[in-house]
């Protein structure tokens, strides 16, 4: 496979593309305004402690107060009790968590909507081999590591370097690698978690102690992995340093990064910006002629699947079926391009013989094996749903590129003509009751005033009559389809001229 990561950085924003075999798989974008807060850690004050929802509200400095469970603060367990079946039934805050309280906490989970940042007391710090946990004395391996033996072999060094009473997990990037490579790892961390912990004591909170590294940074970490054939850049500054991440993270890489600052539009080079406008649409083609319907909600994603212009060439079963595993791939694709979080809906076209859907859902399975974020497909439910969960941390990149509309206040959709004419005409009926006028001008957008003007003004002389007023509509083509504006005629002298007041 093709791997190819691409950096587009034009003034204060920076883009990064993940393309696999020339498809865009995952897109993230970092600027003044998308400041991303997840990983860094805070010294924050308990402002609200909730015992019926088992959880308080840390200040850490941000717009909106972190939500912070119970379950995820590091505390002694003697505080907590439980019952017979191991469940929690009470919890002790008076040592452990009160409202004043100084804290320090993480973020795991970004602000989204109305909600403000979820966080936890369980620090975790990542490198590019491994992940060091202060508060958990545990030896971990990546489960994308398939192999039991290479698995066993990096649990076992894992266990030498870490350092004592913390835990650490080897991530993806450490297989194959030596004991050797892992030194310059274990010593960053050490030196950070030490650093984080002579902050902690400096000043009051809320406060930044840890801000996690740049996307640039980032995406050296955690998406340069071996399997990646280049790494494509449009700023020679931002080249720099990139090799210079490199030298200490791994050198041997150094030969697949490019600096491409003669034609500073890279995205365009690899037609990213056109992937882009793809990503953020509701409805995706496949290439068979099939089609996907993606649809957000406040709690889940639903995603539909038809068969659009394709009709096959055997029978019905066979032209399903292969628009369903073309769709279970493409659906993959999306879900981590888009980075849909939670709750996940799949309506897969209806398929009779159990072996297709079992078929279906293996290569939606196989698809997500390469996706970094946690999915769990929990397969077809009685009604032929596909239902799934994927971690939601960060917001998705329709939130990231997009805002709601003003207009619709982001329904993604506006009143039908019909509803908006008889609405003013409603308004008109009120007016009147309370003003006595001569008549009204109208002005509203031209597709309304058209359904006036419908079979000679018909309309409109029914609705003079029922008012007995005279009624002048005036097309504004300005005006949103949902705008009206009504201005009442005391006398029929007021009526300036036809041409600025026109009847139709």
């Amino acid at each position: 496979m093709d791997k190819r990561i691409i950096v587009d950085v034009h003034y204060g924003q920076i883009r990064v593309a993940l393309l696999e075999d020339g498809e865009m798989v995952e897109l993230y974008v970092e600027d003044q305004n998308n400041q991303q807060i997840l990983g860094s850690i805070y010294r924050g004050k308990v402002v609200n402690v909730l015992p019926g929802m088992h959880a308080a509200f840390v200040d850490i400095g941000v717009e909106r107060n972190a939500f912070l469970y119970f379950g995820d603060i590091n505390a002694d367990k003697t505080l907590f009790q439980f019952g017979s079946s191991n469940s929690i039934i009470e919890f002790d805050m008076k040592d452990s968590i009160r409202e004043g309280k100084e804290i320090t906490v993480q973020v795991v989970k970004e602000a989204m909507g109305t909600k403000g940042a979820r966080v936890t007391t369980y620090v975790t710090l990542p490198s590019r081999y491994f992940v060091l946990m202060p508060f958990v004395n545990h030896v971990g391996v990546s489960r994308r590591i398939e192999s039991e033996e290479e698995r066993q072999r990096l649990k076992l060094i894992a266990e030498q370097l870490k350092p004592l009473n913390m835990g650490i997990i080897v991530r993806t990037a450490a297989e194959g690698k030596n004991i050797e490579d892992f030194y310059p790892d274990i010593e960053f961390l050490s030196r950070l978690w030490s650093s984080i912990k002579e902050k902690e004591v400096n000043s009051k909170a809320p406060r930044l102690i840890h801000k996690d590294e740049s996307l640039l940074f980032r995406a050296v970490r955690d998406l340069f992995t071996g399997d990646v054939n280049m790494f494509v850049i449009n700023n020679r500054e931002q080249y720099i340093k990139v090799l210079e991440l490199i030298d200490l993270i791994s050198p041997t890489y150094k030969d697949r990064v490019y600096c491409n600052d003669l034609n500073g539009d890279v995205f365009n080079q690899y037609n990213i910006d056109s992937k882009i406008e793809k990503a953020i649409q509701k409805k995706v083609w496949l290439k068979s002629g099939g089609y996907l319907v993606i649809d957000d909600a406040e709690a889940l994603t639903v995603i539909d699947v038809n068969t659009g212009k394709f009709v096959g060439k055997v029978n019905l079963e066979d032209t399903v079926l292969k628009t369903n595993l073309e769709a279970a791939e493409e659906i993959a694709r999306q879900i981590r391009l888009r980075d849909i979080g939670g709750i996940i809906i799949i309506d897969f076209i209806d398929m009779v013989r159990s072996e297709h859907r079992e078929r279906v859902l293996n290569i939606l399975k196989q698809a997500f094996k390469k996706d970094r974020t946690k999915t769990h497909i929990m397969g077809f439910t009685g009604l032929g749903l596909v239902e799934m969960t994927r971690k939601k941390v960060r917001q998705r990149l329709a939130s990231t590129l997009l805002k709601p509309c003003p207009y619709c206040s982001g329904s993604g959709v506006v009143y039908s003509d019909m509803a908006i004419m008889i609405r003013v005409e409603k308004e008109l009926e009120k007016l009147f009751e309370l003003e006595a006028a001569w008549g009204a001008l109208v002005e509203v957008h031209p597709s309304v005033a058209r359904l006036w003007m419908e079979g000679n003004g018909k309309t409109l002389v029914e609705l003079e009559t029922a008012l007995d007023r005279k009624i002048y509509v005036k097309p504004n083509p300005d005006f949103h389809v949902e705008d009206s504006n009504i201005e009442l005629i005391h006398r029929r002298e007021d009526i300036i001229s036809e041409k600025s007041a026109l009847k139709l």
